[in-house]
């Protein structure tokens, strides 16, 4: 997600080189590597490519400005196809380069280059880069571009253009892709903010359906749109919808992960929360069938400078490990670690009172973990921020062998400040990809 200011993203810098890696003991068990494994460098860096030119050899004449921008925000999520080369994933963008800018007083959430389209595309890691195989625009059923713009109005944030002055429209396809799995037959499924939904999307990357909470009010898509998902989900903060998804090893379910507490019963609960959901999506009834409490770090604890905002806890990535654990990629924008959470220790909530939002206090609203209810619980397995080299707002996670874990930032498309000429000046802060050794 982009919950930046353009000031505020320029001078983010990466995280910098600490001690020795902190690992829990958890023994994993993923797929086996193949093909020639990881390179020397450990990782590598997408080379700026220019966003028209990237997006104009998919969807002729879709940018015709694109004011400097060049391709990012790739490291929204990662995955690894089982029994693939050790160095090539599939990743997803978000919706596309967005900030905040304030006019007459009001901050108001800007699109520069509104035509842009989310996009899956498959990459290779190899001699210190990240090149792109194949890129897949997710489309419509006609093969049109569904966009990075909002839904509804009142929903989410109205946008802007670059200037913050001229108002755009909203659009029912438009969606803030965040998570990506791609099943055995080739087919992807998508976790977005919006709805917060799951679109589930054919092999060309057109949207087959969309999966969004009871209640949802969107009006006009060109897809169908299905509210089979638990309402309680309706009451998610601005971008803060689905963030994680991963699918389980024997494919009949996904993990979706909001990425901060819900909203419930308002915006000041979500700040203050440690509290948050993952659910379990089945595929086969389309429904979902289990929802466990997520327990939040204490930002002062996990990032001191952050302390006192404890809404900067975010989760950015899923990757299930067998049928019973889930890795999770909790951060803020500066520091991530990797939890390692069981399913079978943690009480299901789906359908129980903590899903009516007439409950009170809410689940968001207990102070801890409401009594008769267990979260996830959670160990330590890697803390990014002691791995040399690693960037700062690490969204996409994916074991590429069985002991090793790649992951990857959200570079917002490299968005720091626009000059007196519309034209971008870059944040510099590119998307990276880098692999890190997991316990045995």
């Amino acid at each position: 997600m982009t919950d930046h200011t353009f000031l505020r993203r320029a001078g983010i810098a990466a995280i910098a080189a600490g001690a020795a890696l902190t690992l829990a003991q958890p023994s994993f068990a993923a797929a086996p590597s193949h093909g020639s494994g990881h390179d020397k460098e450990s990782g590598g860096t997408l080379p700026r490519i220019p966003l028209a030119q990237f997006q104009n050899k998919l969807l002729p004449g879709s940018i015709a400005d694109d004011r400097g921008v060049a391709l990012g925000g790739v490291g929204s999520d990662l995955f690894h196809d089982p029994g693939a080369p050790a160095d090539e994933f599939w990743a997803i963008t978000d919706r596309g380069p967005n900030g905040t800018v304030t006019v007459d007083g009001e901050e108001r959430t800007t699109f520069p280059v509104a035509t842009f389209d989310p996009t899956i595309v498959k990459i290779k890691v190899r001699k210190g880069a990240i090149k792109i195989l194949r890129s897949l625009p997710i489309t419509n059923a006609k093969g049109r571009p569904v966009t990075g713009l909002p839904n509804i109005d009142g929903r989410e944030d109205a946008p802007y253009g670059v200037d913050g002055k001229t108002k755009l429209s909203y659009n029912p396809d438009g969606i803030d892709s965040e998570g990506l799995v791609r099943t055995e037959n080739g087919e992807f499924w998508v976790a977005e903010e919006y709805g917060p939904s799951l679109l589930h999307l054919d092999k060309r990357g057109r949207v087959i359906e969309r999966y969004v909470p009871q209640g949802w009010e969107g009006k006009g898509a060109t897809y169908p749109i299905k509210a089979t998902l638990p309402g309680i989900l309706y009451s998610r903060a601005y971008n803060r919808g689905f963030e994680g998804l991963t699918v389980s090893p024997d494919g009949k379910s996904l993990y979706a992960a909001v990425q901060s507490p819900l909203a419930n019963p308002d915006k000041k609960t979500y700040k203050a929360s440690r509290n948050g959901r993952i659910v379990k999506f089945d595929l086969r009834s389309r429904k979902v069938t289990g929802e466990y409490v997520y327990r939040f770090e204490d930002v002062c604890t996990f990032d001191k400078p952050s302390c006192g905002s404890q809404n900067e806890m975010k989760i950015s990535g899923l990757v299930a490990v067998d049928k019973n654990r889930l890795l999770v990629d909790e951060r803020t924008d500066k520091v991530a670690r990797i939890y390692t959470v069981d399913l079978r220790k943690a009480t299901d909530i789906n359908g129980s009172a903590w899903d009516d939002p007439k409950t009170s206090p809410s689940l968001e609203k207990s102070a801890d973990v409401p009594a008769g209810v267990t979260a996830l619980p959670k160990s330590l397995t890697v803390d990014l921020a002691t791995v040399p080299g690693i960037p700062g707002k690490i969204e996409g996670i994916a074991l590429s062998t069985r002991k090793t874990l790649a992951v990857i930032n959200d570079n917002d498309f490299g968005l720091g400040t626009f000059g007196p000429d519309g034209r971008l000046i870059d944040s510099g802060i590119p998307t990276t990809l880098r692999f890190v050794p997991l316990p045995r």
